[in-house]
């Protein structure tokens, strides 16, 4: 498909200094201008990572990353709000519930209402009131969901057939790889577009996130070991391409503070193939000089093999960068990657299951809207210090539902995701206090136990 159908992406001098709303820095945060870039090379100063507790034994650590726009506390959860926003719930309700950072996704912003906008309004979180620090993905996952069909599922299964043109069942191929870039057809209208890693890297440098993921190509358990080796390949070439445009983009966009990129790790399950995209990864340079400031491992995998993956991966590598699991947010999944390694998490999980009723506590999932708490005037958790639990009943949220009201929906996901980061940030003081071996093993006990766990729940 030719140029002519790319994506909006800065000029090479790009909005003049002032020409945006800038965003009011939260507390701690660098002064304006930090991260500023001189002679074309980036400086870097304004993001950083540093480990403060380690397992012993083990690669995982509690820690702090620094961004422009303040600290995040590792082990941390990161919600997602995919179009800018967490559905369902303002981000006053996301900062109140504890969450540190929130992850939007570049597709669907560069679709509506276009990067430009974003940038104009003085970037992501200025944008939609987030006063935070703020993560984007790089239009990678919609390669798979688009190109096969699938969600993204972290128990997708390995076994059965292999094949390279797989797709899912009832689905249509909205995506066509190739080694220089993605053709989407946009969902909402069916018009065309080009992804290529320049152009992502045009469209999140215009977004203005904290943290950026470069353009890679997540391929599905059921591809042959060929295709992923050449996948592998091709993720590799992009990432180069992506460290690039990133040196050029933030030497030219001097103004705005300066935006992290993350590598993202691919290989599916095969151990050598993941060892080798962290080795060439931690290895790449820009032409400036220029590495990554962290890590994404990302891919589809087996959830018995998710603590080996990611301890594979943090095998090789640095120890003084951060790394982030991409899509992971069920409790023992969160267990497992802390300990072996991984900083940071987002998944839409906990907001998508509440929009179906489906509500977590200590014991597990149950359903709400089911005819058992009809007249329960207890809260969602009795154990929960959240806005909804401290205010509503699981009676009053079970009405909600049943008249199809959208309250529903904000009341459930509020609980859900302060949930998932209370969780975390338990695990991070377990990590901190020395106990994790202890708080992991009572709470999974408690979990994966009698009671409500999993009652028809479905994301």
């Amino acid at each position: 498909m030719s140029r002519a159908a790319a994506p909006h992406v800065p000029a090479a001098i790009p909005h003049l200094p002032g020409s945006a709303t800038p965003l009011v820095p939260a507390p701690g945060a660098p002064a304006p201008g930090a991260g500023r870039h001189y002679g074309g090379v980036p400086d870097q100063s304004s993001f950083g990572f540093s480990v403060s507790t380690r397992l012993a034994g083990r690669h995982g650590r509690s820690g702090v990353i620094r961004t422009p726009h303040g600290e995040i506390r590792t082990p941390a959860f990161v919600p997602v709000g995919t179009k800018a926003t967490v559905k369902a719930v303002v981000p006053e309700a996301m900062k109140e519930l504890g969450a540190q950072a929130l992850l939007a996704n570049a597709y669907h912003l560069y679709l509506q209402p276009g990067a430009d906008i974003v940038d104009e309004a003085g970037g992501l979180g200025a944008f939609m009131n987030w006063a935070g620090p703020t993560f984007t993905d790089s239009g990678g996952f919609q390669v798979m969901s688009l190109g096969v069909g699938f969600k993204k599922v972290l128990a997708m299964e390995a076994v059965g057939v292999r094949s390279d043109d797989v797709i899912a069942e009832g689905k249509e191929r909205l995506a066509v790889v190739d080694d220089d870039g993605v053709t989407f057809r946009s969902h909402l209208d069916g018009s065309r577009h080009r992804f290529t890693p320049e152009v992502s890297m045009g469209i999140q440098h215009e977004l203005g996130a904290d943290v950026m993921f470069a353009f890679d190509e997540l391929t599905t358990l059921m591809n042959t070991r060929a295709y992923q080796e050449n996948s592998l390949r091709r993720t590799h070439e992009w990432a180069q391409r992506c460290v690039d445009e990133h040196e050029r983009l933030t030497a030219a966009r001097a103004h705005r503070p300066y935006q992290a990129l993350f590598a993202v790790i691919q290989g599916a399950q095969y151990e050598d193939l993941r060892r080798k995209a962290c080795r060439d990864l931690d290895a790449m340079r820009g032409a400036g000089g220029t590495g990554f400031d962290g890590y994404g491992i990302g891919g589809a995998l087996e959830k018995h093999n998710l603590g080996t993956i990611v301890g594979w991966c943090c095998d090789e590598l640095p120890e003084d960068k951060p790394r982030h699991l991409l899509g992971i947010s069920e409790p023992e999944d969160l267990f497992v990657a802390v300990e072996n390694g991984a900083d940071t998490f987002d998944c839409v999980n906990p907001s998508r299951v509440a929009r179906n009723a489906a509500i977590y506590r200590a014991t597990g999932r149950f359903n709400v809207n089911t005819s058992r708490f009809r007249r329960d005037f207890t809260p969602l958790d009795p154990d929960c210090d959240c806005y909804t639990c401290a205010n509503y009943t699981r009676a009053y949220i079970h009405h909600l539902f049943k008249a199809k009201e959208m309250l529903a929906s904000t009341l459930c996901t509020i609980h859900n995701e302060r949930f998932t980061v209370r969780l975390v940030d338990d695990i991070r003081a377990s990590i901190e206090g020395g106990y994790f071996d202890e708080f992991k093993a009572e709470f999974l006990g408690k979990w994966r136990g009698p009671g409500e766990k999993h009652a028809g729940a479905q994301g």
